[in-house]
């Protein structure tokens, strides 16, 4: 019996030799396959939002480089809905920017001329996808911004010279909407109307209520089960603007939606990324718990720059966009979001003066809280929210200092707030799915760019700009790009160098949009 029973162990045996074995291949072929779709080509968008997923081990497909949005061009909604069509059947979940499908990217939506019949057009097309291929359909679309200046290509050329005076109408429209005017107030709305360039005004309402309809047409296609979710962004705004007032509006009309299908979203530049987290996470049937830990002072009730909302308000929202849960503490937390907010609540661009390479007792006791979370095992994800546009100088230095920098999960500092905290929530989920190395060189990547670059090079390429009187070239480099990347560059090497997380990196940073604001960095191999 004991021969028959080896036997048969090892004819079993055999046959299982002669079976495909898992291998690498077979786990690459089993990856979920991901449409991604952005509203243009800018890294923090595309390419940064690509390698994210795909460390992860995602495959993402994006379309043809040159039918989307860059800073000299208008994306191609045509091309990109037939590439649509054409790669939804091999997915399993499509993400997709409705601004790129319909205005040609975020900033056509607030510099296009289009009519409205044809918005309709492209929107309807967009109706009929779910019939023609079974994709988990996630959308996300934008709300305009209401900023208070804008210099660039990025707004219809009147905002350059009025863009305050139309904020300033744009505050009392949306308190007037709330609560009414007293005559102050009123006489000042009355003054706006009459003394803005009555075309000009008109162009920018008139382009507002476009946009505003097409999105409460998206809801209605979400009541409609034609997407698996929606999410609509409020770009740069304020506590009192149109974005906040169409944002109340849209939030009253969809009454009937649950946050299952549909969310209003603070920030837009990070919507991309936290759709695709929440569609793996779906596929997966992964809830991450995250807990938001505050520095010292005011913490959640900090209201940032560009946002009509507290952070104590907005980041659970962000957590509910990828399908996670708000934990109540550290012990029961998958991730530990740390966000490094200003101590009195006064949110400054990282340029500012006082954001100096030396560190407050509220730094260091903080530094000292999040060594105890790391001590006790917990992932953490650190949103440096100090400044806006970069990091906080004093805070890194001194955590670099105490050797905690490359103990992070991961690590953002960009742009607004929101966009921050909306990539800190993403890559601290994702993280524990990539290998350590590639998450290493994700989070040196936002080092060098949210810290060495935003916070430091720019203000340096910013006086040399000066110092030629060339200050219009921050918005459009020409002639000036070569002499001001050397400038960053040289300035960003030697900052990768005092600190040992980066001290071995070897990188190239460009210009993709050819202005100061944002660079794309290139990691190459180690240095030996």
């Amino acid at each position: 019996m004991k021969f028959l029973n080896n036997s048969l162990e090892k004819i079993l045996l055999a046959g299982l030799m002669l079976l495909p074995l898992p291998s690498v291949q077979a786990a690459e072929k089993q990856r979920e396959t991901m449409l991604f779709l952005p509203m243009d080509n800018r890294p923090v968008c595309s390419s940064y939002v690509v390698k994210t997923m795909e460390a992860a081990g995602y495959n993402v497909l994006v379309p043809p480089d040159k039918y989307l949005a860059s800073y000299n061009r208008n994306g191609n909604p045509d091309e990109l809905w037939k590439w649509l069509v054409k790669r939804a059947p091999q997915a399993d979940a499509a993400v997709i920017s409705t601004d790129s499908l319909i205005y040609g990217g975020l900033v056509a939506s607030r510099t296009h001329h289009e009519p409205q019949a044809v918005l309709e057009e492209r929107l309807k097309r967009l109706e009929t996808l779910r019939d023609q291929s079974p994709v988990r359909l996630y959308a996300f679309s934008t709300l305009m911004r209401t900023p208070r200046a804008s210099f660039g290509a990025v707004e219809p050329p009147y905002y350059s010279k009025i863009g305050p005076a139309i904020f300033r109408y744009s505050e009392l429209c949306d308190s007037d909407d709330l609560i009414g005017l007293n005559l102050k107030n009123a006489l000042t709305k009355k003054t706006l109307e009459t003394n803005l360039p009555a075309d000009a005004l008109q162009d920018w309402l008139d382009r507002r209520q476009k946009n505003l309809h097409i999105n409460s047409m998206l809801t209605d296609m979400t009541r409609k089960n034609r997407f698996h979710f929606l999410a609509i962004g409020k770009d740069d705004n304020a506590p009192l603007s149109h974005t906040h007032m169409e944002a109340r509006k849209l939030t009253q009309e969809t009454y009937d939606l649950t946050q299952r299908t549909f969310q209003i979203v603070p920030g837009v530049d990070q919507l991309g990324l936290l759709l695709l987290t929440r569609a793996g996470n779906e596929l997966n049937r992964y809830n991450p718990r995250v807990y938001a830990f505050y520095a010292e002072g005011w913490g959640p009730r900090t209201l940032p720059q560009y946002s009509d909302m507290t952070l104590g308000q907005s980041v659970p929202q962000q957590i509910l966009a990828i399908d996670g849960r708000t934990a109540t503490s550290a012990a029961n937390a998958d991730i530990v979001l740390a966000l490094n907010t200003p101590y009195d609540g006064v949110m400054m661009d990282s340029t500012a003066p006082s954001n100096q390479f030396f560190s407050s007792p509220q730094n260091r006791k903080y530094i000292g809280q999040l060594k105890q979370l790391l001590d006790n095992g917990n992932l953490v994800s650190l949103a440096d929210v100090a400044y806006s546009n970069g990091a906080d100088n004093g805070f890194m230095n001194e955590l670099a200092k105490a050797g905690q920098i490359e103990r992070l999960t991961a690590y953002n500092g960009w742009n607004t707030a929101d966009n921050t905290v909306g990539f800190a929530i993403c890559q601290g989920v994702l993280a524990p799915q990539m290998q350590k190395q590639d998450a290493k060189k994700l989070m040196q990547i936002r080092i060098i760019d949210d810290w060495y670059y935003q916070a430091n090079a720019r203000r340096n390429a910013t006086a040399f700009l000066d110092s030629k009187n060339q200050t219009a070239a921050i918005y459009l480099l020409g002639p000036y790009q070569k002499p001001v990347r050397e400038l960053a560059q040289d300035i960003c090497r030697e900052l990768a160098g005092r600190y040992t997380f980066t001290e071995k990196s070897n990188f190239d940073i460009t210009f993709p949009w050819d202005r100061l604001f944002e660079i794309e960095v290139d990691l190459k191999k180690d240095k030996k």
